[in-house]
């Protein structure tokens, strides 16, 4: 069996910008394959994220994986899935919505630019730094959060941008001492805030340009600087920059996407 399958940057004006997910829809009529298949897709494919979606009544299912496991949440791939909806598969709507692990979530059109309605996640802050966690990813932040209820996200907070920036993390450390997703943040030059995102446990290094990251940092920076609408940008060395506007328990998240590979995979 062939299916095709879309290369998509997401959070870029350009190919060879943002973070690229592969998105491969799936027949109406076609039975969903094996969890195992799709893991061994997304291992074949190398990316930070394969998404897979199939027409479900009103909406789209959307299953996401990165080369190691399924995922409750991801940002780009989203993106990158609406956009093909949009502008490869003749989805005539101005709004999409996907059912996840993580409910129900929509993305509209907006300009050239597509909004994501994300549930938004306000951190805790750590009673100590993580010593662990600290020494595997560098630098000295002032101050450290996780995610409500678990250990799948925490957040550093350092002093500059400059200092995110200098980060030289030891992936093999950080992934023996945290199984989730660590993201270092601080205010940025020109940006609200910048950050970036290690996640060597679930596959990833670094990740490109993480959307569901902006459901925990932008609730912390909306509080911290008193405003509901930021620009972010993610500085990692392929870069993207993230609108944020946060209303209440939802965070909505616009960025733009390109085009890179339109091919088929046999299975």
């Amino acid at each position: 069996m062939q299916l095709d399958l879309y290369q998509v940057d997401a959070f870029a004006a350009q190919p060879f910008e943002g973070n690229p997910a592969a998105v491969c829809p799936l027949p109406d009529d076609m039975d969903w394959p094996a969890t195992s298949v799709l893991q061994a897709i997304a291992l074949e494919n190398n990316l930070s994220e394969t998404a897979f979606l199939r027409a479900e009544g009103d909406a789209y299912r959307l299953r996401w994986f990165t080369p190691k496991m399924e995922v409750d949440l991801c940002g780009h791939a989203t993106l990158a899935s609406a956009w093909t909806l949009f502008n490869k598969l003749g989805f005539a709507e101005d709004e999409v919505r996907f059912d996840t692990r993580s409910g129900r979530l929509t993305v509209r059109r907006d300009g050239d630019a597509l909004v994501m309605d994300f549930p938004a996640s306000r951190p805790e802050p750590m009673g100590c730094l993580p010593t662990e966690i600290v020494a595997a990813v560098g630098g000295k932040p002032e101050a450290a959060f996780r995610t409500p209820g678990g250990i799948g996200f925490v957040m550093l907070v350092y002093g500059r941008g400059d200092d995110v920036a200098a980060l030289t993390p030891d992936f093999t450390a950080l992934a023996k001492v945290h199984p989730g997703g660590v993201a270092a943040t601080a205010p940025g030059d020109g940006y609200d805030f910048v950050s970036r995102l290690f996640a060597p446990a679930k596959g990833i290094d670094e990740d490109p340009v993480t959307g569901s990251s902006h459901c925990v940092l932008a609730p912390y920076w909306a509080g911290r600087l008193g405003k509901r609408s930021l620009q972010a940008r993610q500085i990692s060395a392929r870069g993207g920059d993230v609108g944020c506007r946060v209303d209440g328990d939802r965070v909505y998240l616009s960025g733009s996407a390109a085009l890179y590979l339109t091919s088929q995979i046999t299975i």
